[in-house]
């Protein structure tokens, strides 16, 4: 018995980091989703599976740099509403995300 909770504190840190980011791919100049709710002070990792460069933004919160095919980028989302991703580049892709 001991073992087993020794063996659970030591993975609960693994799995709160697992659950703490999330992954949204880019494909066919779009976001895999078109809405994601996620929790204050969670990630996104955008992952760019396209064929074109990505330039990602959040008004007020990020702006990255140009992300090249197979690049990928996280950004934390430290407050909560309601915000809309999108790319300079490509300006019809869209991804709302709702932070709790």
């Amino acid at each position: 018995m001991r073992k087993l909770l020794l063996l659970l504190l030591l993975l609960a840190p693994v799995v709160a980091v697992a659950q703490s980011n999330h992954t949204i791919v880019q494909k066919n100049r779009r976001f895999g989703l078109p809405e994601i709710a996620i929790k204050r002070g969670e990630s996104l990792t955008f992952t760019n599976a396209d064929e074109f460069i990505h330039q990602m933004y959040v008004d007020g919160l990020f702006d990255s740099d140009e992300r090249l095919p197979g690049q990928t980028l996280t950004e934390k989302f430290p407050r909560t509403g309601t915000f809309e991703v999108r790319c300079h580049i490509h300006p019809k892709m869209k991804l709302v995300v709702r932070v709790n």
